[in-house]
């Protein structure tokens, strides 16, 4: 069969497999990319960010091309006119450089994310989950060798080679007040990244192993990382849990009433838990926030959610364009400085760099109009890739949203096509009770064969 007549992934679509070792290689590295964030000049002003999973990524797809299904590059084509439909309604079209250099930073971490997804869909879960669960543990051990066991010098002696010492974490005194130590960084820019990699590969984990207990293990792995890497950031951990449970957890009887109603149980109680132990655990950096004492916080949540509903008031139609803070500068410090919870002793260097949060980036770069039209057009291109669940793909969007900003970088496009990734790797049925026919349509190429054919001896 043709393309034109399978234009999509679907969860039965090809047996579960395993992945070789250059492919287990390459979604390592991609992984790997995300975690450090390392960014490669390619001109003056256009960054190749994340430029290990850029690699990786380009290659999956040269090794996946013959997977490469006509509707799935109409999808994304669909999904950039739709940005260039944006970019070209928003107002000071003397910007319009800029916007276009966010737009080529977009359109990469959209393929390279599209590359991993293509690999994942042909991986046995299995697989996946090991990679995964590996992955957070060497997260977890490197942290402790950090922190006590005399890494911290060679962590910042890379660190200090790797990145940008405009960009280098320099709050250690603060991480002593609140946490009691100096949090690791174990090769990252700062503390944050690693927590938000390993609160985003544990999530994942949770969705594809097959394990019966992971409900434990996953209650482990945020309990060692409250004790090695403190931060309120993990408890979006248990927030992100809830995705799961209501939009996946089941397979094939996720949508029956009756596991439906324990989904919803069970998500309401995590959601208490997550309330309370972010009250209980982080006590100190909570009374910072109320007294308007954390610059962190406000630049990460708080700042750009302002930011965003004075979008909606002022440029409802495209926002401030993609990558436009150039544009709405004043009105981003207006608005900060008409904030209770802003303190005008805080160092504000750049704009891009206290919007920190691509879940409102989207919003205040799109306004509300475009703002929905890229969510359905996305919707349409997930669904066009065969994503078992939309919500669950843009549940986990929003919630890591909220621990990261560069709306165009990689790292947020592959939070929404690895949970793409993830839905499928969930819901598709084992090797023994897939269907007979499970041969994919041929490759992007492949000429059209016929709707009808002749049977010997009828007319």
């Amino acid at each position: 069969m043709s393309d034109t007549y399978a234009p999509s992934y679907t969860a039965s679509t090809f047996r579960p497999q395993r992945l070789d070792a250059i492919d287990c290689a390459l979604v390592i590295l991609f992984l790997l990319g995300l975690y450090l964030g390392l960014a490669l000049q390619v001109t003056e002003k256009v960054p190749l960010t994340c430029a290990p999973s850029g690699f990786a990524g380009l290659w999956m797809l040269w090794r996946r091309r013959d997977d490469i299904r006509q509707s799935h590059l109409a999808g994304l084509m669909l999904v950039l006119l739709v940005y260039i439909g944006s970019i070209m309604s928003a107002q000071a079209i003397n910007y319009l450089g800029k916007r276009t250099t966010g737009l080529l930073q977009l359109t990469y971490s959209l393929m390279i994310a599209y590359g991993m997804f293509l690999t994942l869909v042909r991986a046995d879960r299995r697989q996946v989950a090991a990679i995964l669960l590996s992955f957070c543990l060497a997260i977890i051990t490197g942290c402790m060798l950090e922190t006590w066991a005399g890494l911290r010098p060679v962590s910042d002696f890379v660190r200090a080679k790797l990145y940008n010492t405009d960009y280098v974490y320099d709050a250690d005194i603060r991480d002593e007040i609140l946490y009691g130590k100096v949090r690791p960084k174990l090769f990252t820019s700062e503390p944050s990244a690693v927590t938000f990699a390993y609160t985003h590969y544990c999530a994942v984990w949770l969705a594809v192993s097959p394990w019966r207990y992971k409900y434990l293990v996953y209650a482990g792995l945020l309990g060692l990382a409250i004790i090695v890497l403190p931060g309120p950031t993990l408890m979006l951990m248990l927030l992100l849990a809830v995705p799961y449970c209501l939009f996946l957890a089941g397979g094939a009887r996720r949508t029956s009433p009756s596991r439906m109603v324990g989904a919803l149980v069970i998500s309401a109680v995590i959601v208490i838990v997550a309330y309370a132990g972010g009250k209980m655990l982080f006590a100190e950096r909570l009374n910072e926030l109320q007294a308007g004492k954390d610059a962190s916080f406000f630049y990460r949540f708080t700042g750009p959610m302002l930011v965003a509903f004075d979008m909606f008031r002022h440029h409802p139609w495209a926002g401030s364009g993609l990558t436009g803070e150039p544009f709405i500068a004043d009105r981003v410090l207006e608005v900060f400085m008409n904030s209770a919870s802003f303190s005008s002793a805080w160092r504000i260097p750049k704009v891009a760099d206290v919007l920190t949060n691509f879940f409102w980036l989207h919003w205040i770069y799109l306004g509300a109009v475009w703002g929905v039209i890229v969510i359905v057009t996305l919707s349409l291109w997930l669904r066009m890739l065969g994503a078992a669940s939309i919500l669950y793909c843009w549940a986990i969007w929003s919630v890591l949203g909220q621990a990261s900003g560069s709306y165009v970088g990689p790292k947020t496009w592959a939070v929404l096509l690895i949970g793409a990734a993830t839905g499928i790797l969930v819901i598709r049925p084992s090797e023994r009770a897939a269907p007979v026919e499970t041969a994919p349509a041929g490759p992007l190429l492949r000429p059209m064969r016929p709707r009808l054919r002749l049977v010997e001896g009828r007319s």
